[in-house]
């Protein structure tokens, strides 16, 4: 057993947690800077929980696109956040599991002693993921600070041409595996083809997940865990919700869109997809002991994660490699949990994930398991909806997964849940979580 998959004892406390609304590229959050969401949620978490910043022993925040102007985003967040210079902040990167990896981070230092009380989280602004210039212009950008003379530059100058402005665009190329050579589309159309699984099971998925997401919106459940967020750059407007759920959504609506990554041939649409989408969320993570001397009830505990490895060609499969290590550490069942967030970063991909549990099959070729991990109920599975309706801001999503499920455990006095999701490059990670 290694740092990647860990039962933890004694239990890692959350004692609260907190997202922005997720709002879709370009739209109302698209002038909100990844480090402005990621300090609005840990000033709220701040407020929520009463914690003095000067209490806070370290701030973990999982981000994808690493913006230039922050570098270290976590550290950025926590100053402007007003936590003291002297409290150490860290940027984690891997992938969707961003958000994911930040929490089991932070409990990892909590177990060890090295800390007590850890703000963990994720932020992404997909909006403001950069365009690129190609290699010509920037070629030429070098040529032209070399030059020495009036003539040079002019030289450098007369060498430019329309076509260098052709831009790189930065989250295109982030949504392709270079190893593979597939872009992640392009890998849930391999799972639709494995698991036979076909267009209309697709499109069926995503406007439940619509339709269950509309429903928590319409009855206040996702308002437990947003935090409102007045819109820059005017801010005259407040953001209440998240603006991907449609109310209108349909069978016929979504029969309409054309196959995005497989033109030909394909299933996959932006419709059966999830979005490109901004947000932010943050958890306060503590020991048992530490949550007792606060007097602090906490939302929740981690107890056990594990992170699995597969081939990119595949990587939507990620959570069930995830989960079974999971399982095979804790000695439990699939059926034990009470609620599973599975993210939906295609239908394809969850469908395909369903499949997989139940294969007796799949288990032994891939999983070394004589026995199939177990059916995954669909009552249990993305209550609230998913990533299809809410969108996927690939920072924040880990931590986001983890809120939402703890919260509908306290929602239906249940007691265990499992946070999972695959990760691009071919990864799975898992989260089991206790309500307290």
């Amino acid at each position: 057993m290694g740092a990647d998959d860990l039962m933890i004892t004694p239990r890692i406390a959350i004692l609260a947690g907190i997202r922005t609304p997720q709002c879709k590229s370009g739209g109302a959050l698209m002038n909100a800077a990844a480090d402005d969401l990621g300090t609005i949620v840990v000033r709220e978490l701040l407020a929520l929980t009463g914690i003095h910043p000067n209490q806070i022993d370290e701030v973990v925040i999982g981000n994808v696109a690493q913006p230039a102007h922050a570098a270290n985003i976590a550290r950025v967040i926590s100053l402007k956040a007003g936590i003291p210079q002297s409290t150490v902040a860290y940027t984690v990167h891997h992938n969707c599991a961003s958000g994911m990896q930040s929490l089991t981070t932070a409990a990892l230092q909590i177990q060890s002693g090295n800390a007590d009380l850890v703000i963990a989280g994720g932020t992404e602004s997909m909006s403001n993921i950069p365009l690129m210039y190609g290699p010509k212009m920037t070629a030429m950008f070098i040529r032209l600070m070399r030059a020495r003379t009036l003539r040079q530059r002019l030289k450098v100058i007369a060498s430019f041409r329309i076509s260098h402005l052709i831009p790189i665009i930065a989250l295109q190329l982030g949504l392709n595996d270079p190893v593979c050579g597939l872009n992640m589309g392009q890998t849930a159309e391999v799972l639709a083809r494995e698991f036979g699984i076909t267009r209309d099971e697709q499109d069926a998925f995503a406007l439940e997940s619509h339709r269950k997401a509309v429903a928590a919106s319409e009855a206040g459940r996702f308002a437990e865990e947003i935090v409102p967020l007045a819109i820059p750059p005017n801010y005259y407007d407040v953001q209440l919700e998240d603006d991907g759920p449609r109310p209108e959504q349909s069978t016929e609506a979504l029969a309409k869109l054309k196959p995005y990554f497989d033109r030909q041939a394909g299933t996959v649409t932006p419709g059966n997809s999830c979005s490109i989408t901004d947000g932010a969320a943050a958890l306060m993570l503590a020991s048992e002991e530490k949550a007792n001397e606060l007097g602090i009830k906490p939302l929740g505990y981690i107890t056990g994660y594990a992170y699995a490895a597969l081939s990119g060609r595949r990587m939507g499969l990620g959570p069930v490699y995830a989960i079974a290590k999971l399982l095979e550490q804790s000695g439990g069942q699939l059926s034990d949990f009470d609620i599973v967030e599975l993210n939906e970063a295609f239908a394809v991909q969850v469908i395909a994930n369903q499949r997989a549990f139940e294969s007796k099959s799949f288990a032994q070729e891939h999983l070394n398991r004589s026995a199939a991990l177990g059916e995954l109920d669909p009552d249990r599975l993305n209550v609230n909806g998913g990533a299809i309706a809410l969108g996927h801001p690939v920072g924040a999503t880990g931590t986001r997964l983890v809120l939402t499920a703890l919260k509908e455990l306290h929602r239906r006095n249940q007691q265990k849940a499992l946070a999972t999701l695959c990760v691009g490059g071919g990864q799975g990670a898992a989260i089991a979580l206790e309500a307290a």
